[in-house]
């Protein structure tokens, strides 16, 4: 333990140290919340205010509350993913500068070596996108606050296992990267495409009934959904109290991809729960595979 917490706490401090990768990856949650609300916001405001017939809002805010609970779910998707990337580059780094051979020749094992890589990725994800949850609040608050205390305990927790996700899914892809140009190619691709094969900028039921099939077998595809669920439930119970027809809303929740649907069967969200786990798992258990393959060709 005391070898791991020292690699933990040795790949965390270069992390901070490289000023470049953490102001870009802190800056990238507050530009992409200030993106989405000057571009999006206005987009999904004026979709509800033509699908909510004017004389049955009777609270101003509730609106803007519903836009804002879909931008911040939009900006946690992709940030917990993206940011990983971001942090977990320092494996490809020492790898490029020879440190890597360098930790080789420690009395370390390589298997602590992997998981030392993969904690610190996660930690350092975590503040990050913490952060990034802390400014979505600040955002909802200004604009209409309809969270419970429960909606934001059950927010840190997708935004824990989306991270988590994020981290097992980047460390197995970098894990096999060895020049910092493939790991800027495979960043730039996650970036640029993450977002739109996760439901983030555009509800998957927007896509056609193919494509939709297709992205119903990507984990990203439910973390979305659960973020959008307790991002907005509470506005969506709002809706209800004030006598907007329950087969309005329940349209706009299927149309924001809080209700996801499997073929024609509908998702629960215990069961997305499972798949998100289980992808984690899984992920992790292949990374932890390449690993130790990777490891016996070293030696």
């Amino acid at each position: 333990m005391t070898e791991l917490n020292a690699l933990i706490k040795r790949n965390c401090r270069l992390f901070f140290k490289d000023k470049g990768m953490f102001f870009t990856s802190l800056i990238t949650p507050l530009i992409l919340l200030v993106l989405y609300v000057s571009f999006l916001g206005n987009v999904y405001r004026d979709v509800l205010i033509e699908i909510i017939p004017s004389e049955l809002i009777t609270d101003e805010n509730l609106i803007d509350g519903v836009v804002g609970g879909q931008l911040v779910s939009s900006l946690l998707a992709v940030c917990c993913v993206t940011v990983a990337f971001c942090s977990n580059l320092l494996m490809v780094q020492d790898k490029t500068s020879g440190a890597e051979n360098d930790l080789y020749m420690t009395p370390v094992k390589p298997s602590v070596l992997a998981l030392g890589y993969f904690i610190s990725s996660a930690a350092v994800t975590l503040i990050i996108c913490y952060t990034a949850l802390l400014l979505g609040m600040v955002y909802l608050l200004v604009v209409g606050w309809y969270l419970t205390f429960a909606d934001v305990l059950l927010l840190c927790l997708d935004v824990l296992l989306l991270v988590l996700f994020g981290t097992a899914l980047s460390s197995l892809i970098n894990c096999n990267l060895k020049t910092n140009g493939q790991a800027s190619a495979v960043g730039t691709i996650v970036s640029s495409g993450y977002g739109f094969i996760c439901g983030a900028y555009m509800p998957i039921s927007n896509f056609g009934v193919g494509l939709q099939r297709v992205i119903s077998f990507l984990p990203g595809t439910y973390a979305t959904s659960l973020l959008r669920n307790h991002a907005m439930r509470s506005s969506f119970e709002k809706m209800s109290e004030i006598n907007i027809p329950n087969e309005l809303v329940d349209g706009i929740k299927k149309s924001l991809d809080c209700d996801l649907y499997f073929f024609d069967k509908q998702v629960p969200l215990y069961a997305m729960y499972i798949v998100l786990a289980c992808s984690v798992l899984l992920i992790s258990a292949a990374y932890i595979l390449v690993c130790r393959i990777k490891n016996k060709k070293h030696i």
